[in-house]
């Protein structure tokens, strides 16, 4: 999170990850990731974005072009799987653009890059 919080909106915040880990009961308990699926059909986000800031990115999920977006949430809450938060300070959505960042500082090598077929 903090890797993705850094290189990608150059901050030290958890909050400003595009990624989350959960963990189901501390450091013992089984770690969840939320993340954006890269739909390729029906994408909830985009279609829900009224300011056309959001384009369907090749490979699967969206691009968000920040000059475009009004900033109201709209994709936060259409997206199907939570993965979307809301940069409160930019008035800008935090979207996962799949740029690998993730994969290449987990320390455990639990985190990796596919290429799928079909997402869902």
């Amino acid at each position: 999170m903090l890797s993705c919080s850094a290189v990608n909106h150059k901050s030290h915040s958890l909050e400003k990850s595009a990624i989350k880990i959960k963990t189901s009961g501390g450091i013992r308990g089984r770690f969840t990731s939320t993340l954006c699926l890269a739909c390729n059909d029906e994408i909830a986000c985009l279609e829900s974005c009224t300011s056309n800031a959001l384009e369907k990115r090749l490979g699967g999920g969206v691009i968000l072009n920040e000059d475009k977006c009004t900033g109201c949430k709209k994709c936060v809450s259409a997206c199907i799987v939570g993965a979307i938060s809301f940069d409160e300070e930019r008035k800008k959505p935090i979207i996962c653009k799949h740029c690998g960042i993730c994969t290449s500082f987990c320390p455990h090598e639990c985190l990796r890059m596919e290429e799928v077929d079909d997402v869902l």
